[in-house]
């Protein structure tokens, strides 16, 4: 929702990887922004105009000199597009144009429009890889930050020459979950750090086999993104995942329920939210075969186990002595007496809200992009959401933790 009706104004500049501005474009349309395009005079050696007119429904521009039409008032056309922006996005960035920024030059119109721009500053360098790593180039990359623009990418790949190498521009998935990103630095969960588990954890049998469960990650994952959006610095600990993580979040990857609670623990010091979103296993095996286990004739095969650490309990323990983190929520995922069980788990764990869901539902719950959840507080207020996309849910619980925030 953090795009829904911003003003995203996008530069074009002239190099293959202008076809993926295209794409931009449009799913940033799709997300609700309103989008002014600028075209460089050697961008539209590679894409037109009509392009872009076709996916914005909106006029682009390309000329420094030219004057445009607000409302009834005519003015000049690079003052219009800055004032009215609440981001500024280059996609693709050349290195002409990126020294152009850095100089300050505004002999075109998107230097000009740069120039009178107080939005935040989106960049997504794209050009051959000596080029991105000469020391000129790096030195305004290094100018451009100081002075508080953004960059994505550039990622590997295939460039243009045929080469592989570091200089190909982020998709424009990549760069539509940074502009997020930097949207939502004001947010109402700036300046707090925000710990967030995610993902089915797998507890070995053998070097071969695992016990696990049918997490897919995408809730925690939803999460992330929302507490993001709100401006939160997000650290995400993952068991693997079914999907990817967004830009702007900071990752730790870990397999197992004892990796997971070491790396919880280890960035928990300066934490205001935990929130434990991860499928954590119950159990282990006592002793993983250092081999792989061979069926031979056997018919069973027996396997005893131990108990994991208990996270949140442990987290509730850390918090009464330490006061942080200030926040903690957890999830209750379970098949039967959906309320007794969170309820009861809410009060042995002193959570301030737990997320209540039935796994058995049908597009609801493990591996869905759905969910149908209730929220509950430890007050005893609770809330019934009917079946909602997990990103909806998630901004919602991410409101929530804003409020309680709010009362601390």
């Amino acid at each position: 929702m953090i795009l829904q009706g911003k003003r995203i104004l996008l530069g074009v500049t002239g190099g293959i990887a202008a076809y993926k501005a295209a794409d931009l474009a449009s799913k940033l349309v799709q997300a609700g922004a309103q989008v002014d395009v600028i075209l460089t005079a050697a961008a539209t050696a590679f894409v037109t105009p009509l392009t872009f007119e076709s996916l914005t429904h909106r006029a682009v521009h390309t000329d420094v000199l030219a004057m445009a039409t607000v409302g009834e008032k005519r003015e000049i056309a690079h003052i219009m597009l800055a004032k009215a922006a609440d981001l500024f996005v280059v996609a693709p960035v050349t290195a002409q144009t990126l020294a152009k920024l850095a100089l300050g030059l505004a002999d075109d119109l998107l230097g000009a429009t740069a120039l009178s721009c107080p939005a935040p500053l989106l960049l997504a360098p794209a050009m051959e890889s000596h080029m991105w790593e000469h020391p000129a180039t790096q030195e305004h990359v290094r100018i451009l930050r100081d002075r508080g623009a953004t960059f994505v990418g550039p990622a590997m790949g295939r460039l243009a020459s045929g080469a592989l190498g570091v200089g190909r521009m982020a998709e424009p998935l990549d760069i539509l979950e940074m502009a997020r990103a930097v949207l939502g630095r004001s947010g109402p969960l700036a300046r707090r750090r925000v710990v967030i588990t995610a993902g089915g954890t797998l507890e070995p049998l053998d070097p071969v086999r695992v016990l696990t469960n049918r997490s897919s990650g995408k809730m925690g994952v939803a999460l992330a993104q929302a507490a993001r959006d709100a401006g939160a610095a997000v650290i995400l600990v993952h068991a693997p995942l079914a999907v990817p993580v967004p830009q702007g979040i900071e990752v730790i990857a870990v397999r197992s329920a004892v990796e997971m609670h070491d790396a919880v623990f280890s960035v928990l010091g300066n934490t205001d939210v935990l929130i434990g979103a991860a499928a954590v296993a119950d159990f282990r095996p006592a002793d993983a075969a250092v081999q792989k286990i061979k069926k031979g004739e056997t018919q069973e095969l027996l396997v005893r186990l131990v108990r994991n650490p208990d996270i949140l309990a442990e987290v509730s323990a850390y918090r009464q002595e330490r006061d942080r983190p200030r926040v903690v929520v957890g999830f209750a995922a379970e098949t039967e007496d959906l309320l007794k069980n969170a309820q009861a788990k809410m009060a042995t764990k002193h959570l301030d809200m737990i997320v209540a869901n039935d796994v058995t539902q049908v597009g609801s719950g493990f591996g869905a992009d759905d969910n149908r959840v209730i929220l509950l507080h430890k007050d005893g207020k609770q809330e019934m959401l009917p079946l909602l996309p997990k990103m909806e849910v998630a901004e919602r619980v991410v409101a929530q933790v804003g409020e309680m925030l709010g009362k601390i």
